[in-house]
């Protein structure tokens, strides 16, 4: 019986994987946005009555001017 032979096809070089370096601008973004606290839950609604006004984020938010209810 014949002794078990190795292969002789030439190995792969064993290449170290890393994940692609992130952008610089993104990487500032984040410390800014860390710093500040984090994002914040208000937004700026536009009212047909012509206020403007900032409130919580949700789907139901009453204009603090005549009352209406604004679109989500």
């Amino acid at each position: 019986m014949a002794p078990a032979t190795t292969s002789t096809l030439p190995r792969r070089a064993a290449v170290a994987r890393t994940a692609p370096a992130p952008r610089t601008g993104t990487l500032h973004s984040q410390a800014r946005a860390k710093r500040s606290g984090g994002p914040e839950d208000r937004a700026l609604y536009h009212c047909g009555c012509g206020h403007a006004f900032k409130a919580s984020v949700s789907t139901t938010v009453g204009c603090p001017s005549c009352g209406q209810t604004q679109a989500w």
